[in-house]
């Protein structure tokens, strides 16, 4: 970490953006545990929105990696797997 007082608030704007990009996949991921994205979204909508959350939280957390422990490869192939392993939710029609 650099001395620069303006690098410091850049690395704390960062991680405040990979916060809200954190909180919003576990939002989309929650509406589909739950099945409450069916009265919002339509299924192709959805899909779109969650993988874009998905990469979009990846991303952050490749610029801004977490203090506690950085992530590794390991965890970063079994988050994209299982974004990968998200069917298309079938509705009854």
């Amino acid at each position: 970490m650099s001395y620069w007082p303006s690098s410091q608030a850049l690395e704390l704007a960062a991680r405040k953006w990979r916060a809200l990009a954190e909180r919003r996949r576990a939002h989309f991921v929650e509406l589909y545990h739950s099945g409450r994205w069916k009265r919002y979204y339509s299924e192709e909508q959805f899909l779109v929105r969650l993988r874009e959350a998905i990469r979009v939280s990846e991303r952050w957390a490749e610029i801004a990696p977490s203090l506690a422990r950085p992530s590794t490869e390991v965890e970063t192939a079994a988050s994209t797997a299982a974004a990968a392993a998200v069917e298309p939710v079938r509705t009854a029609a």
